[in-house]
């Protein structure tokens, strides 16, 4: 009989490989707005990227979307 696998319930802290490299970067093309968080312009249209910073961009979209839940 196979094991029951254990569930991690902080996937997500997995999931993100760099920790603060996209607010980062956001910071440096000034795309942070003036209550802290990233412009949502400037994450949709890094997320048309095919590099790691569009991977980024898109988890960040996702992450966004479970947090209205």
């Amino acid at each position: 009989m196979a094991k029951a696998r254990r569930k991690n319930k902080r996937w997500i802290q997995g999931a993100v490989k760099r920790p603060g490299a996209l607010r980062n970067r956001a910071k440096r093309a000034g795309a942070i707005t003036k209550n802290g968080t990233i412009s949502m312009t400037w994450l949709r249209q890094q997320a048309k990227r095919n590099d790691r910073t569009g991977k980024q961009a898109r988890l960040a979209l996702t992450l966004r979307k479970l947090n209205r839940k």
